[in-house]
């Protein structure tokens, strides 16, 4: 399994979104810090969920990575999130 469809998985294990997009931004961080041949570094989601609606913007992302400390320990390194109301 890529590590993109890990991080979706996992998101959408924990979370039951409506909506989600997870794409692979690496190529975009060539020779940025955590950067490494192969890409997998840099991701970018979009996601739509009821479990995060009440939640705010902190404490969104702070679920999020919490979610994914398995694929950071692995080597992501950053994630940009963008979190949509489910409704």
């Amino acid at each position: 399994m890529s590590v993109r469809d890990e991080i979706e998985a996992k998101l959408t294990e924990t979370f039951a979104p409506v909506s989600i997009e997870v794409i692979d931004d690496s190529e975009r961080h060539h020779g940025h810090a955590g950067w490494r041949e192969g890409g997998n570094t840099h991701f970018r989601i979009t996601i739509a969920s009821e479990k995060l609606d009440g939640l705010n913007r902190v404490d969104q992302h702070r679920a999020i990575n919490a979610a994914l400390a398995d694929q950071f320990d692995a080597g992501l390194h950053a994630l940009a999130i963008k979190v949509i109301p489910s409704r």
